[in-house]
């Protein structure tokens, strides 16, 4: 057998006396499953991993955890005020039946005990109003929060979720 150049394969002669081809030292089989195979199979299980635990949350598992939430209502008594009519002369009124919603079963007997307050300051802002701040969706809402805010403010720490307009009258 002749000597070959560096640059050409070698080869060596096997058992059956043919010439076979020498593997090469570069990219073997064990080196391809180390570098390529091998991380792609961990970000797979990592992929499968992190999906399990970020966003598979079950529901069913926290609704047992969480206490199941009781809506009380409240209603207020009636209120009956004139509204500022900004020196017309001509008298406006305003009359409102309001509910206040908690989550607490014994918020309605705390904030009883408080509801002088509250019907003051409900009353102290009512007078102020125009009939224009009732006009329109916008400012039912904005007197809906105003509402909300001073109510809690009253009755502090006792939470207060809503205040639900029951009727809502006015007279020009």
């Amino acid at each position: 057998m002749a000597a070959k150049d560096k640059d050409q394969d070698a080869e060596i002669e096997g058992a059956d006396g043919q010439a076979q081809p020498v593997p090469k030292a570069g990219f073997g089989l064990r080196k391809i499953v180390i570098l390529v195979v091998l991380p792609l199979l961990l970000m797979l299980i990592g992929g499968a991993g992190a999906w399990f635990f970020v966003f598979n949350k079950s529901d069913d598992h926290a609704a047992e955890e969480a206490p199941p939430k009781h809506t009380v209502f409240l209603d207020l008594p009636d209120m009956l005020v004139n509204l500022n009519t900004g020196g017309t002369g001509r008298a406006s009124y305003l009359k409102l039946k309001v509910a206040l919603e908690f989550e607490e079963i014994e918020a309605p007997k705390k904030v009883e005990a408080l509801m002088p307050r509250v019907i003051d300051n409900f009353q102290v802002y009512l007078r102020e109003l125009r009939a224009d701040d009732l006009a329109g969706s916008a400012g039912l809402y904005r007197i809906k929060e105003e509402l909300l805010l001073r109510v809690s403010h009253a009755v502090q720490p006792i939470k207060v979720n809503d205040v639900l307009f029951k009727e809502m009258l006015v007279q020009q």
